[in-house]
């Protein structure tokens, strides 16, 4: 019996030849670009990590404070690790945690937040449920030491430098700001792989674009990066380059995490009236009350965003009150939903789980510390 193709099936056939011939003489068909199309940086089409097909590109315009620049990740020597790349990988293998989110709150005792149901609902209906809570986090200095070196150390495992010891709430300056790079943001960036941000609440024209002056609710003092010179300069400056990279307003976060620019690594900080520290001209004089109804207006988009993209959120406090116990709340798809772990962390933990979750070197100074892992049913 003969069989006669159809016209469109000649077609497909032809198709088929012709593919072979171009596989046999070594030239591989361009599949929709490979590893460096659509201008993603690294040629993600777009789903696993959870960025967008807008690749690295700026959602909403920066900072909100003119600060952005039109960077993608703030880190314009990055070609492979833009927000809105493909999930990073170290290894070949990547990672169970793609996108790491701290968001850092103030001054109360884990007694003061664990169990008050009155002030802090959200927190212990809701996040206590879903998440891991730790009751065993300790402050790793003395309470008379204020914020600014529980920051420092949240980004570096330490407050003691060889050029300064950080012991104050002042401004970063020339003689208040350090000249080491062991630390977590300057890991990243030589790592070419994973990315950093910050967004911090309250930027306003006073502070600058590179935040290293105090204004209104906005306080330097809760912005870790603005004290180390690799960032701001050996004279912090308000224009300094990679500072202003990586800094963006607070206002813009809802739009980036919508778009899927999103870093590997955020930093979040509310202002003094939403993180539970208080100020003068705040609407709420109740520190707690603020800094729970701020998480119930502010997490549920970031906490779907960490379930449908493999992220984890860290909600960590600075400080204690007067026992030097912090509450500490983890959330994620891979957290112990229900979880209270009693294992002892510091601000130390926290630094070397990120850089355990990035793929990275752990720092010398936070290498003696536990590590998150209890809080988790898979880690890093």
């Amino acid at each position: 019996m003969r069989v006669q193709l159809r016209p469109e099936a000649m077609v497909g056939l032809l198709v088929m030849v012709a593919a072979l011939a171009c596989g046999s003489s070594g030239s591989t068909p361009d599949a929709g670009g490979g590893a460096g199309d659509g201008g993603g940086g690294s040629g993600s089409s777009g789903g696993s990590s959870g960025s967008s097909s807008s690749g690295g590109g700026s959602s909403g315009g920066g900072s909100g404070a003119g600060s952005d620049a039109g960077s993608a990740s703030g880190d314009a020597s990055n070609s492979n690790g833009e927000a809105g790349s493909p999930p990073p990988t170290d290894g070949g293998t990547a990672r169970t945690i793609q996108h790491v989110f701290v968001i850092a709150m103030e001054n109360h005792d884990s007694t003061e937040i664990y169990g008050d149901t009155t002030d802090a609902p959200y927190i212990n209906n809701m996040l206590l449920a879903m998440g891991a809570h730790a009751t065993n986090f300790g402050d790793e200095l003395s309470l008379i030491i204020p914020s600014e070196p529980h920051y420092v150390w949240m980004e570096a495992a330490t407050n003691v430098f060889s050029d300064v010891t950080v012991t104050s709430d002042a401004d970063p300056s020339p003689s208040n700001s350090t000249s080491n790079t062991a630390h977590l943001a300057t890991q990243i960036e030589a790592a070419g792989g994973p990315t950093w941000r910050t967004y911090q609440e309250g930027l306003t024209a006073t502070t600058g674009a590179c935040p290293i002056h105090s204004d209104s609710f906005y306080a330097a003092k809760h912005d870790p990066f603005v004290f180390f010179q690799d960032v701001v300069g050996s004279t912090p400056s308000a224009t300094s380059a990679r500072c202003v990279m990586h800094h963006r307003a607070y206002s813009a976060f809802a739009a980036d995490l919508a778009g899927g620019d999103v870093a590997s690594y955020t930093f979040i900080t509310p202002n003094l009236c939403n993180d539970m520290h208080g100020a003068s001209g705040c609407p709420d004089s109740n520190t707690i009350k603020s800094g729970d109804d701020w998480l119930k207006t502010e997490l549920p988009p970031l906490i779907t965003y960490a379930n449908a993209h493999a992220g984890v959120i860290l909600l960590a406090w600075d400080e204690g009150d007067t026992t030097g116990k912090m509450p500490f709340v983890a959330l994620g798809p891979t957290v112990k939903a229900g979880y209270t772990g009693s294992v002892a962390y510091t601000h130390s933990s926290l630094v070397k789980s990120i850089d355990e979750i990035l793929g990275l070197p752990v720092l010398a100074k936070a290498a003696s510390a536990s590590d998150l892992s209890d809080l988790f049913t898979t880690f890093p």
